[in-house]
């Protein structure tokens, strides 16, 4: 039987073979060029700019994030790890244990206390710097003089090093030659024992790192205030609303969008604070200020036989409780109408 060839194919299987060869036709019937080509092809400069930041990045954090949660699945310590001495080369012998380094922290109740005092202390810090941050940019919004004096003085503390400002404020604590003692005997008050007694060591540590944040807390919500239109104070005053009212009404919706965002990264940043806790106690008195980066520190550089594999379990723990926190944050910030 003869085929007529002359005639033209149908116009839905030649749309169907344009499909399967490059996806989705174009009106004139020609498949479109990879998306990937395509992109690269029209911002290879900006893909040229970006590449070496993703290169330094996954060196410097891809690879020890690897290489510490290969390590949490091992019984790696001092003791059989890879190293040298003198002329001689040693191979590690540790081996693949799973789960068991997981394990073993869930059920010891040193994990969980120091998960509470580490929320304790997150939470203490974040709230307080937020409510003074906030305070102080209220005061600094309004125009008066030496208001840009103020607003110096208020961001020193951040300028500072955070190492510097821990040893000054341990000199502050000095129970025998601390200003702070000095004062209070120059009152009749006895010598408080701020770093060597539990409770004040913890309420110590406390106010140093509320004293570090209150700048950048400072600086974040003061930008979203002049970001709110004045004309929105102004009608609300002339309709009679209190200032209480103006703040609760106008202010703090206003600076939603700031405060979800300063108060995730303070969340973080206070959670593994590290300079603060190990600088000015070093987690003491005994292990009264050990959050749970400074136990995994001690683990893996202070204990003897160091526990590389212990140290990197607690690591990955705590990298699962702050994406499980920037989870829940994010779903709780959708649910009120915030995109991010």
């Amino acid at each position: 039987m003869a085929v007529d060839t002359s005639r033209p194919l149908d116009p839905a299987a030649g749309a169907k073979g344009a499909r399967g060869r490059g996806g989705r036709v174009r009106k004139d019937g020609t498949p479109p060029p990879r998306r990937i080509r395509h992109a690269l092809a029209r911002h290879w400069y900006a893909w040229a700019m970006v590449a070496p930041v993703v290169v330094v990045i996954g060196l410097i954090i891809g690879y020890p994030l690897v290489r510490g949660v290969y390590l949490s699945l091992t019984d790696a310590n001092e003791a059989n790890v890879e190293r040298t001495i003198g002329v001689n080369h040693i191979p590690a012998t540790y081996t693949t244990v799973g789960l068991d380094n997981f394990q073993a922290i869930l059920e010891d109740q040193v994990f969980w206390d120091r998960l509470i005092w580490t929320v304790t202390w997150t939470v203490s810090c974040v709230a307080l710097t937020f409510a003074i941050g906030l305070g102080l940019a209220v005061l600094l919004n309004r125009r008066f003089a030496g208001r840009t004096l103020y607003r110096s003085l208020l961001i020193l503390p951040w300028a500072v090093p955070a190492f510097v400002s821990v040893f000054a404020w341990r000199l502050l604590y000095n129970e025998k030659n601390g200003i702070l003692n000095k004062v209070l005997d120059g009152g009749g008050i006895d010598a408080v024992p701020w770093l060597n007694d539990p409770t004040m060591a913890k309420v110590s540590v406390i106010a140093v790192n509320i004293w570090l944040g209150v700048p950048f807390m400072l600086v974040a919500l003061l930008g979203g205030l002049q970001s709110i239109p004045g004309e929105l104070y102004e009608a609300a005053e002339m309709d009679g609303a209190s200032p209480w009212q103006r703040f609760r009404h106008i202010t703090l919706p206003g600076l939603r969008s700031v405060s979800s965002t300063v108060i995730l990264l303070s969340t973080i940043w206070t959670f593994n604070m590290f300079p603060v806790i190990f600088l000015l106690t070093r987690g003491g008195p005994g292990d009264s200020t050990e959050i749970l980066v400074t136990y995994a520190y001690r683990l893996s550089f202070v204990n003897s036989p160091r526990d590389f594999a212990g140290a990197s379990a607690w690591g990955v723990l705590i990298l699962l409780i702050l994406m499980l926190f920037a989870v829940v944050y994010r779903r709780s910030l959708r649910k009120q109408g915030e995109v991010w």
